[in-house]
């Protein structure tokens, strides 16, 4: 059955199946049992003591000593009921203090444990890739990350509750928190509670997401003001916000549009445009980003109306941008999805190019299937990264636990998107909006790949520019793009790169 939606798995972008229904049959006695148990609430449960481990790191010539804790925070309801307990690794440097920056950093899926930005981008240790980011031989190992936040802000890497070690106290309970006003109330009681615990109040606050991740820091933005606290600065990568944008959903032909630079991107890369394209990348992503937000538009918005010359000559246009085939696209009616462009562009060489970042390609083992057989861009990722957690989390920061590390799915049962809104689609960007009118000084810096099929950089720019923002808020973001997929730091280039637009982004909210 052919994929509809293509956000349905953005970010290291794993939906998981619900959860099964028992279909036993029950006794009277059982039932009442049941009935009984439910009707207790969750037992007050003992906060674990977390693993608290010293070391050092020399960025840039200088000598960073850090504490590094590792544990579980209870997650408590309004009558101080415990429902669940989040893992975090903490990274605090020793010579700072309550005003020095703190940073909450996650990833998303959602149903991703926050092992990439952890492992990947801003911890004190980074996954050891090839440096163009492509997956070594095994085994795998890590290395100090000259590119780490740490001479900047203090880092908590904070997994989701059914992701990582993080868990609900009942199956249960953690329906409550696999949606997305779940997940936000989890991580923005999570933040109050570190917040308390450690005697940060007055410290400079970020936020940093990735993917899913930036759809929890937008919602988050509007949560934390509207509970008394106030964010300096929120770091978007890879952002998806409004689910509109992206969605493959009948009668929503915007995506089709907000799609078509990152297509042309992709087959670019791949030289499927004709030469006069590929020159000047720059240049084709403008052109494309014009036509696609005019003419193609104003065709799509024609449906069965256009004129069969109108089609014809739409389709020439597509097929110069996107590599495929004039007839491909009729046949399409103009609509070429994800799931179409990533299994037809290299279908005649027998391969498929990534979602997470189209320079990724790996054998397509059927040649008939309309959907890519796996992500390539993901399994060239996801070996060293769950292997290197692993082994790191207990040798250098002495975690021990007995639970499955849920690195992608696996802990979390089907995510309610809750889109009963005017629009149909889940959507955060109003409680960014919110935040901006509530706190001028909240500045926010947005990291877009060009190769990035999960979260298209048109798509963010369109959100942006559909918010409703004022002049003062407009002059408080910044972007950047990335000759980069979706996780923009994997290549080494790319990581310096961000590296210096985040170090500015700190440097600006601490400047006023």
């Amino acid at each position: 059955m052919r994929r509809v939606n293509a956000v349905c798995q953005v970010c290291l972008a794993i939906l998981v199946a619900a959860l099964p229904a028992a279909g036993q049959e029950k006794t009277a006695g059982d039932e009442s049992k049941k009935a009984d148990k439910a009707e207790k609430p969750p037992a007050k449960a003992a906060e674990e003591k977390p693993s608290v481990t010293h070391h050092k790191i020399t960025v840039r010539g200088r000598t960073i000593e850090y504490t590094a804790t590792a544990g579980r925070l209870p997650i408590r309801n309004d009558e101080e009921q415990v429902e669940a307990q989040m893992f975090y690794v903490a990274y605090t440097a020793d010579n700072g203090g309550p005003r020095r920056p703190l940073t909450f950093a996650f990833n998303g899926g959602p149903g991703s444990a926050t092992i990439w930005l952890h492992m990947g981008a801003f911890g004190p240790k980074r996954v050891k890739l090839d440096p163009n980011g492509f997956m070594p031989p095994p085994p795998f190992t890590w290395e100090d990350n000259q590119n780490t936040l740490l001479d900047k802000s203090d880092l908590v890497f904070v997994d989701a509750v059914g992701t990582g070690y993080s868990r609900a106290e009942t199956a249960e309970l953690g329906k409550k928190f696999w949606s997305i006003s779940g997940d936000i109330e989890a991580f923005g009681e999570f933040i109050r509670e570190y917040l308390q615990k450690n005697s940060r109040w007055t410290s400079p606050l970020y936020l940093a997401g990735e993917s899913y991740g930036t759809t929890r820091a937008a919602g988050l933005s509007g949560y934390l003001v509207d509970h008394g606290i106030a964010l300096n600065g929120v770091v978007l990568i890879s952002t998806i916000l409004n689910f509109g944008t992206v969605s493959f959903a009948p009668g929503n032909d915007l995506p089709y549009v907000l799609y078509l630079p990152t297509y042309a991107m992709i087959a670019a890369y791949h030289h499927k445009l004709a030469p006069e394209l590929t020159k000047d990348p720059d240049a084709l992503r403008k052109e494309v980003e014009r036509w696609a937000s005019t003419d193609y538009l104003l065709a799509l918005q024609q449906g069965d109306s256009l004129p069969a010359g109108e089609k014809n000559s739409v389709a020439e246009h597509l097929a110069r941008y996107t590599g495929l085939s004039k007839e491909y696209i009729l046949r399409c009616d103009l609509r070429v999805d994800l799931s179409r462009f990533d299994t037809d562009l290299l279908r005649n060489e027998g391969k498929m190019v990534g979602r997470l970042d189209g320079r990724f390609t790996a054998p397509e083992a059927e040649q008939t299937e309309q959907d890519p057989d796996f992500d390539p861009s993901e399994a060239a990722i996801r070996p060293p990264y769950t292997a290197v957690f692993g082994q790191y989390v207990k040798e250098e920061l002495g975690y021990q636990s007995d639970l499955t590390y849920y690195v992608l799915g696996g802990g979390i049962g089907r995510w309610d998107f809750q889109t009963t809104g005017w629009s149909g689609f889940a959507d955060t960007a109003p409680a960014l909006r919110k935040a901006f009118a509530k706190n001028p000084y909240m500045r926010v810096f947005i990291a877009e790949g060009m190769y990035d099929a999960a979260t298209p950089y048109f798509a963010v720019d369109y959100t942006f520019d559909h918010m409703g923002l004022s002049p003062a808020a407009h002059q408080n973001i910044s972007r950047d793009h990335f000759d980069a997929g979706h996780m923009v730091y994997i290549d080494n280039q790319s990581m310096s790169k961000l590296r210096r637009d985040i170090e500015g982004l700190y440097d600006n909210t601490e400047s006023k």
